[in-house]
């Protein structure tokens, strides 16, 4: 055989792998795009019918492009273009029929007097979300602030605090979730935050004529939310802090050398050799958050193996991914947010020590803090917790839980947030002081 012939042999050959990778790559592009139509009902606010009606329009769209058209090409054009452009529509209704699941009786009924709102206020200047859920518009506002910073714990508290829903209003923070780009992340600061919060916090006051409101903070939220009752006491009957941070830097010098002593202790060399390369915190360059996450993976561990909790399993990032109040465009938002939002916001908090910066506040203080915490380590809220001058102060421990007893123990959190706060003189104050 010439030369000439053999390569003329080949070229069907060649024509076929073509044909085959481009269908390959056309066709596993076209299940994972009709995967998320198909998912939608499950993880968005999208409705059974309408998840239906788009898979039909799917399906619709796989049967035109092989019984219209023969050329390889423009059937794989077509279907290309089709599956595309239904996801693209599926995305867009996530966004739009997000809501946030209403307040039902025991008849599965929603319950006359009650409010379950998501919605959007402004905040100096900017738009952000906020859900306000209770079973009545009577009762006391309690207004949570998420860890972070660039976290949302807004479908968490909804599923783990639902008990909580006589006073319970979930504020989701610039930079997170479904207020990702409501201001730009890089001009993020700890000013802007307690800014904002305290622009939220007018704003429920006069939406339900309240004098003051309940605070509750957790991880990056109880640094915000001690400023705010150190700042402005007039606006809040008390404060609960979950999570409780003091003085970042050394608290998180404390846990990175943890890290290596519990690495050293189970003899995994190589992930001590690293840890002891990068050196302790704080950091500030590169990736922080990829930095820190090094060894807050090894006190992650360490707390799983000490804090049993009440039995029930908790992950925020499945919550979210499963929560009808975040489209898929807010659900990529919330795993950003955690990233770009932490490395410009938390090396801001470098020089924090509650000590001394807020030794006083002027309403009653309850720190709810998991025994087995080394994320924001219990020697340091002991510390605090010494020299704070409160009007009132107590330290609750949850004895089964490291850094989130309110979704570790959850019965046991609503039990003790409801005896501490409904304790205060005022806890359904109107707008005329009472």
């Amino acid at each position: 055989m010439s030369s000439q012939e053999f390569e003329s042999s080949r070229a069907p050959v060649a024509s076929r792998i073509v044909r085959l990778a481009v269908w390959g790559a056309v066709g596993v592009l076209a299940v994972l795009l009709f995967a998320l139509v198909a998912i939608a009902p499950l993880t968005t606010g999208i409705p059974v019918w309408v998840g239906l009606l788009l898979v039909v329009v799917d399906g619709a769209v796989l049967v035109g492009a092989f019984r219209g058209l023969d050329a390889l090409r423009s059937r794989s054009l077509a279907l290309l273009v089709g599956v595309t452009a239904v996801a693209v529509l599926t995305v867009l209704l996530s966004q739009i029929l997000a809501y946030t699941p209403p307040i039902v009786d025991d008849s599965g009924r929603p319950l006359p007097g009650s409010i379950a709102s998501l919605e959007q206020v402004e905040l100096n200047g900017s738009s952000q979300w906020v859900t306000i859920r209770g079973t009545s518009r009577e009762n006391p506002v309690l207004l949570f602030l998420a860890g972070g910073p660039g976290g949302s714990e807004l479908p968490s508290t909804r599923k783990h605090l639902g008990a909580l829903e006589d006073d319970f209003l979930v504020w989701d923070q610039p930079g997170a979730g479904k207020s990702f780009t409501a201001v730009d992340i890089g001009w993020l600061t700890p000013q802007r935050y307690r800014a904002d919060a305290v622009a939220l916090v007018g704003h429920l006051r006069t939406r339900f004529d309240k004098q003051k409101i309940y605070l509750m903070g957790e991880s990056w939220g109880t640094i915000l939310g001690i400023w705010l009752v150190r700042d402005r006491p007039d606006l809040f009957h008390a404060y609960v802090g979950s999570g409780q941070m003091v003085r970042t830097t050394e608290n998180d010098v404390m846990g990175y050398e943890l890290a290596l002593r519990y690495l050293e202790g189970r003899g995994e060399t190589e992930r001590l050799e690293r840890l002891r390369r990068k050196g302790p915190p704080p950091y500030q360059s590169g990736n922080p958050i990829l930095t820190y996450a090094d060894y807050l993976d090894v006190l992650n561990r360490i707390m799983s193996e000490r804090a049993p909790g009440e039995g029930e399993s908790h992950d925020i990032l499945i919550d979210a991914l499963l929560a009808p109040e975040y489209g898929f465009w807010d659900k990529v938002n919330w795993v950003r947010g955690l990233a770009k939002v932490f490395n410009v916001v938390y090396p801001q908090l470098e020089d924090l020590d509650l000590t001394t910066q807020a030794a006083e506040v002027e309403v009653p203080v309850y720190f709810f803090v998991g025994r087995h915490d080394v994320n924001a380590m219990t020697t340091l809220v002991e510390k605090y917790y010494a020299v704070l001058e409160a009007p009132r102060k107590e330290i609750v421990w949850f004895e089964k839980s490291g850094h989130t007893p309110l979704y570790e123990e959850p019965r046991k959190w609503v039990e003790m947030v409801r005896s501490r706060l409904l304790e205060t003189p005022v806890s359904r104050d109107r707008g005329s002081g009472r």
